[in-house]
Protein backbone atom coordinates (compact mmCIF):
# COMPACT_ATOMS: atom_id res chain seq x y z
CA UNK A 1 0.00 0.00 0.00
CA UNK A 2 1.08 3.57 -0.31
CA UNK A 3 0.83 5.25 3.04
CA UNK A 4 1.20 9.44 3.69
CA UNK A 5 2.78 9.31 7.17
CA UNK A 6 2.64 12.96 8.77
CA UNK A 7 5.04 13.63 11.56
CA UNK A 8 3.92 15.35 14.27
CA UNK A 9 6.20 17.79 16.08
CA UNK A 10 7.29 15.12 18.65
CA UNK A 11 9.13 13.03 16.16
CA UNK A 12 11.70 16.25 16.25
CA UNK A 13 11.18 17.44 19.45
CA UNK A 14 9.46 16.37 22.66
CA UNK A 15 7.23 18.60 24.63
CA UNK A 16 9.80 20.58 27.14
CA UNK A 17 12.82 20.11 25.44
CA UNK A 18 15.31 22.45 24.28
CA UNK A 19 15.57 22.53 20.57
CA UNK A 20 19.46 21.39 20.03
CA UNK A 21 20.73 19.38 17.33
CA UNK A 22 21.20 16.53 20.04
CA UNK A 23 17.26 16.59 20.84
CA UNK A 24 16.01 16.19 17.36
CA UNK A 25 18.43 13.78 16.47
CA UNK A 26 17.61 11.54 19.28
CA UNK A 27 13.39 11.89 18.37
CA UNK A 28 14.25 11.28 14.69
CA UNK A 29 16.04 8.38 15.26
CA UNK A 30 12.99 6.92 17.09
CA UNK A 31 10.47 7.91 14.14
CA UNK A 32 13.03 6.28 11.98
CA UNK A 33 12.85 2.40 13.65
CA UNK A 34 8.44 3.21 13.57
CA UNK A 35 8.54 4.42 9.74
CA UNK A 36 11.10 1.66 8.60
CA UNK A 37 8.78 -1.23 9.98
CA UNK A 38 6.75 0.22 7.52
CA UNK A 39 8.83 0.12 4.47
CA UNK A 40 10.13 -3.45 5.48
CA UNK A 41 6.71 -4.64 5.34
CA UNK A 42 6.24 -3.89 2.03
CA UNK A 43 4.24 -0.70 2.03
CA UNK A 44 5.02 2.56 0.06
CA UNK A 45 6.28 5.51 1.67
CA UNK A 46 6.07 9.06 1.66
CA UNK A 47 6.76 10.93 4.82
CA UNK A 48 5.80 14.96 5.74
CA UNK A 49 6.85 16.79 8.76
CA UNK A 50 6.23 19.53 10.49
CA UNK A 51 8.47 22.49 11.27
CA UNK A 52 6.74 24.86 13.32
CA UNK A 53 9.76 25.15 16.56
CA UNK A 54 12.65 24.99 13.86
CA UNK A 55 10.85 27.71 11.65
CA UNK A 56 10.62 29.77 14.60
CA UNK A 57 14.19 29.43 15.91
CA UNK A 58 15.66 30.55 12.62
CA UNK A 59 13.01 33.63 12.28
CA UNK A 60 14.37 34.78 15.35
CA UNK A 61 17.91 34.60 14.95
CA UNK A 62 17.41 36.40 11.49
CA UNK A 63 15.44 39.32 12.23
CA UNK A 64 17.07 42.54 13.98
CA UNK A 65 19.42 44.86 12.15
CA UNK A 66 22.44 42.60 12.49
CA UNK A 67 20.25 39.65 10.66
CA UNK A 68 19.60 38.69 7.09
CA UNK A 69 15.49 39.12 7.97
CA UNK A 70 14.74 36.00 5.49
CA UNK A 71 11.17 35.77 4.67
CA UNK A 72 9.30 32.58 6.02
CA UNK A 73 9.09 31.22 2.85
CA UNK A 74 12.92 30.98 2.58
CA UNK A 75 12.93 29.93 6.28
CA UNK A 76 10.02 27.04 5.52
CA UNK A 77 12.80 25.83 2.66
CA UNK A 78 15.64 26.07 5.09
CA UNK A 79 14.02 23.82 7.57
CA UNK A 80 12.64 20.79 4.75
CA UNK A 81 16.33 20.73 4.14
CA UNK A 82 17.65 20.67 7.59
CA UNK A 83 14.67 18.18 8.68
CA UNK A 84 14.53 15.83 5.50
CA UNK A 85 18.56 15.57 5.79
CA UNK A 86 18.17 14.29 9.44
CA UNK A 87 15.00 11.98 8.67
CA UNK A 88 16.76 10.35 5.55
CA UNK A 89 19.95 9.99 7.48
CA UNK A 90 18.41 8.10 10.61
CA UNK A 91 16.43 6.11 7.72
CA UNK A 92 19.13 5.21 5.76
CA UNK A 93 21.36 3.43 8.51
CA UNK A 94 18.39 1.24 9.33
CA UNK A 95 17.86 0.41 5.83
CA UNK A 96 21.36 0.35 4.10
CA UNK A 97 19.90 -0.86 0.54
CA UNK A 98 16.83 1.07 0.37
CA UNK A 99 16.95 4.56 -1.72
CA UNK A 100 15.66 7.53 0.13
CA UNK A 101 15.18 11.41 -1.30
CA UNK A 102 14.00 14.74 0.45
CA UNK A 103 12.50 16.91 -1.85
CA UNK A 104 12.01 20.40 -1.59
CA UNK A 105 7.99 21.23 -1.77
CA UNK A 106 6.34 23.94 -3.12
CA UNK A 107 2.02 24.74 -2.31
CA UNK A 108 0.09 26.68 -4.01
CA UNK A 109 -2.49 29.10 -2.11
CA UNK A 110 -4.92 31.49 -2.94
CA UNK A 111 -3.55 35.01 -2.51
CA UNK A 112 -7.36 36.11 -1.33
CA UNK A 113 -7.27 33.50 1.11
CA UNK A 114 -8.88 35.07 4.24
CA UNK A 115 -6.37 33.43 6.46
CA UNK A 116 -3.78 36.54 5.73
CA UNK A 117 -5.87 38.80 7.61
CA UNK A 118 -5.89 36.72 10.27
CA UNK A 119 -3.49 35.19 11.39
CA UNK A 120 -3.72 32.04 13.65
CA UNK A 121 -0.78 29.86 12.96
CA UNK A 122 1.87 29.67 16.02
CA UNK A 123 5.46 29.28 15.06
CA UNK A 124 8.91 29.45 17.49
CA UNK A 125 9.16 29.42 21.27
CA UNK A 126 6.48 30.69 23.67
CA UNK A 127 7.55 34.46 25.77
CA UNK A 128 6.26 36.10 29.04
CA UNK A 129 4.11 38.83 28.01
CA UNK A 130 6.64 41.44 28.17
CA UNK A 131 9.13 39.76 25.94
CA UNK A 132 6.78 39.16 23.71
CA UNK A 133 5.55 42.48 23.67
CA UNK A 134 8.94 43.61 23.03
CA UNK A 135 9.23 41.39 19.75
CA UNK A 136 6.01 42.59 18.34
CA UNK A 137 7.30 46.22 18.96
CA UNK A 138 10.71 45.79 17.29
CA UNK A 139 10.12 43.08 14.91
CA UNK A 140 6.78 43.53 13.31
CA UNK A 141 5.73 40.42 14.88
CA UNK A 142 1.82 39.56 15.58
CA UNK A 143 1.83 37.41 18.83
CA UNK A 144 -1.26 35.61 20.54
CA UNK A 145 -1.82 33.62 23.81
CA UNK A 146 -0.96 29.94 23.68
CA UNK A 147 -1.74 28.66 26.84
CA UNK A 148 -0.39 30.82 29.40
CA UNK A 149 2.45 32.24 27.61
CA UNK A 150 2.65 34.42 24.29
CA UNK A 151 3.81 32.75 20.80
CA UNK A 152 4.29 34.64 17.04
CA UNK A 153 1.84 33.78 15.15
CA UNK A 154 1.61 34.07 10.93
CA UNK A 155 -0.98 33.14 8.31
CA UNK A 156 -2.46 29.97 7.28
CA UNK A 157 -3.93 29.86 4.52
CA UNK A 158 -5.66 26.43 2.96
CA UNK A 159 -3.54 24.51 0.50
CA UNK A 160 -4.50 24.28 -3.13
CA UNK A 161 -2.32 22.14 -4.81
CA UNK A 162 0.78 20.46 -4.34
CA UNK A 163 3.38 21.51 -6.69
CA UNK A 164 5.69 18.37 -6.73
CA UNK A 165 3.46 15.82 -6.49
CA UNK A 166 3.81 14.48 -9.71
CA UNK A 167 7.22 14.12 -9.09
CA UNK A 168 7.12 12.47 -5.56
CA UNK A 169 4.91 9.99 -7.22
CA UNK A 170 7.71 9.35 -10.05
CA UNK A 171 9.53 8.68 -7.37
CA UNK A 172 7.51 6.50 -5.28
CA UNK A 173 7.06 4.27 -8.74
CA UNK A 174 11.12 3.86 -8.76
CA UNK A 175 10.71 2.24 -5.31
CA UNK A 176 11.98 5.62 -3.31
CA UNK A 177 11.04 6.55 -0.06
CA UNK A 178 10.48 10.28 -0.23
CA UNK A 179 10.87 13.01 2.74
CA UNK A 180 8.54 15.86 1.16
CA UNK A 181 6.28 18.60 2.45
CA UNK A 182 7.77 19.67 5.48
CA UNK A 183 6.11 22.31 7.02
CA UNK A 184 2.82 22.06 5.05
CA UNK A 185 5.26 22.93 2.08
CA UNK A 186 6.82 26.42 1.09
CA UNK A 187 3.71 29.04 0.29
CA UNK A 188 2.99 30.50 -3.33
CA UNK A 189 1.02 32.22 -5.19
CA UNK A 190 0.70 32.87 -8.71
CA UNK A 191 2.32 36.23 -9.97
CA UNK A 192 0.97 38.17 -12.92
CA UNK A 193 3.36 36.62 -15.21
CA UNK A 194 2.73 33.58 -14.73
CA UNK A 195 5.60 32.36 -12.29
CA UNK A 196 4.89 31.61 -8.61
CA UNK A 197 5.97 33.75 -5.47
CA UNK A 198 6.67 33.28 -1.91
CA UNK A 199 4.48 34.59 0.65
CA UNK A 200 4.64 34.97 4.33
CA UNK A 201 2.75 32.30 5.87
CA UNK A 202 2.71 28.55 7.43
CA UNK A 203 0.27 25.82 5.91
CA UNK A 204 -0.70 23.50 8.23
CA UNK A 205 0.78 20.20 8.46
CA UNK A 206 -1.97 18.34 8.09
CA UNK A 207 -3.71 20.03 5.68
CA UNK A 208 -1.44 19.26 3.30
CA UNK A 209 -0.71 15.87 4.25
CA UNK A 210 -4.36 15.04 3.56
CA UNK A 211 -4.10 17.12 0.11
CA UNK A 212 -0.75 15.43 -0.88
CA UNK A 213 -2.28 11.94 0.04
CA UNK A 214 -5.69 12.91 -2.19
CA UNK A 215 -3.29 13.87 -5.47
CA UNK A 216 -1.30 10.74 -5.10
CA UNK A 217 -4.45 8.41 -4.76
CA UNK A 218 -2.49 7.17 -1.38
CA UNK A 219 -4.12 4.05 0.64
CA UNK A 220 -3.79 5.44 4.24
CA UNK A 221 -3.32 8.61 5.39
CA UNK A 222 -1.18 8.27 8.77
CA UNK A 223 -0.95 11.65 11.26
CA UNK A 224 1.27 10.48 13.64
CA UNK A 225 2.33 12.13 17.05
CA UNK A 226 1.93 11.74 21.09
CA UNK A 227 -0.82 10.62 21.86
CA UNK A 228 -2.34 6.74 21.12
CA UNK A 229 -5.91 7.70 19.93
CA UNK A 230 -8.23 10.24 19.41
CA UNK A 231 -10.28 11.08 22.60
CA UNK A 232 -14.00 12.49 23.29
CA UNK A 233 -13.08 14.98 25.94
CA UNK A 234 -9.34 14.34 26.11
CA UNK A 235 -8.22 15.46 29.31
CA UNK A 236 -11.32 15.22 31.60
CA UNK A 237 -12.69 12.56 33.34
CA UNK A 238 -14.99 11.49 30.73
CA UNK A 239 -13.35 10.81 28.44
CA UNK A 240 -13.69 8.26 25.61
CA UNK A 241 -11.32 6.20 23.38
CA UNK A 242 -12.15 6.44 19.76
CA UNK A 243 -11.28 3.39 17.92
CA UNK A 244 -13.43 4.25 14.86
CA UNK A 245 -14.73 7.15 13.37
CA UNK A 246 -17.39 7.89 10.47
CA UNK A 247 -15.92 10.23 8.54
CA UNK A 248 -19.37 10.80 6.89
CA UNK A 249 -20.74 11.91 11.05
CA UNK A 250 -18.31 13.37 12.91
CA UNK A 251 -18.37 16.65 14.56
CA UNK A 252 -15.00 17.78 14.20
CA UNK A 253 -16.32 21.15 15.94
CA UNK A 254 -15.69 19.27 19.40
CA UNK A 255 -11.64 19.05 19.03
CA UNK A 256 -9.26 21.41 20.21
CA UNK A 257 -8.57 23.71 17.61
CA UNK A 258 -4.79 24.28 18.30
CA UNK A 259 -4.23 20.53 18.69
CA UNK A 260 -6.53 17.52 17.76
CA UNK A 261 -8.86 19.43 16.02
CA UNK A 262 -6.44 19.55 12.57
CA UNK A 263 -5.58 16.02 12.72
CA UNK A 264 -9.47 15.34 12.44
CA UNK A 265 -10.18 17.47 9.71
CA UNK A 266 -7.65 16.43 7.66
CA UNK A 267 -8.25 12.88 8.26
CA UNK A 268 -12.07 13.43 7.74
CA UNK A 269 -11.55 15.33 4.85
CA UNK A 270 -8.72 12.61 3.02
CA UNK A 271 -11.64 9.80 4.27
CA UNK A 272 -13.83 11.47 2.25
CA UNK A 273 -11.91 11.35 -0.83
CA UNK A 274 -12.94 7.91 -2.30
CA UNK A 275 -13.48 6.21 1.00
CA UNK A 276 -9.96 5.65 1.67
CA UNK A 277 -8.88 5.27 5.04
CA UNK A 278 -7.26 7.97 7.67
CA UNK A 279 -5.58 7.04 11.32
CA UNK A 280 -4.10 9.00 13.88
CA UNK A 281 -2.38 7.99 16.43
CA UNK A 282 1.15 7.25 18.25
CA UNK A 283 4.03 7.39 16.00
CA UNK A 284 5.61 4.38 17.85
CA UNK A 285 2.38 2.53 16.73
CA UNK A 286 2.68 3.36 13.23
CA UNK A 287 2.76 -0.49 12.15
CA UNK A 288 0.09 -1.59 14.35
CA UNK A 289 -2.34 1.54 13.75
CA UNK A 290 -1.80 0.19 9.79
CA UNK A 291 -2.91 -2.99 11.08
CA UNK A 292 -5.79 -1.28 12.54
CA UNK A 293 -5.17 -3.19 16.05
CA UNK A 294 -4.06 0.25 17.52
CA UNK A 295 -4.85 4.17 16.73
CA UNK A 296 -7.94 6.00 15.78
CA UNK A 297 -9.36 4.68 12.10
CA UNK A 298 -11.25 6.65 9.99
CA UNK A 299 -13.52 4.99 7.49
CA UNK A 300 -17.20 4.89 6.78
CA UNK A 301 -19.19 1.66 8.09
CA UNK A 302 -19.97 0.71 4.55
CA UNK A 303 -16.57 -0.15 4.61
Amino acid sequence: MLIVAALGGNALLRRGEPLTAANQRANIKRAAIALAELIAAGHSLVITHGNGPQVGLLALETAGPNGADLPFDVLGAETQGMIGYMIEQELASIMKDHRFATLVTLVKVDASDPAFRKPTKFVGPTYAAETAQKFASERGWQIALDGDRWRRVVPSPAPKTIMEAPIISLLVKEGITVICAGGGGIPVVDRLDGGLQGVEAVIDKDAASALLAEQLAADILLLLTDVDAVYEGFGTPDARLLTRIDPQQVDETIFPPGSMGPKIAAATRFSRSGGRRAAIGRLEDAAAIVAMTKGTTFFAKAR
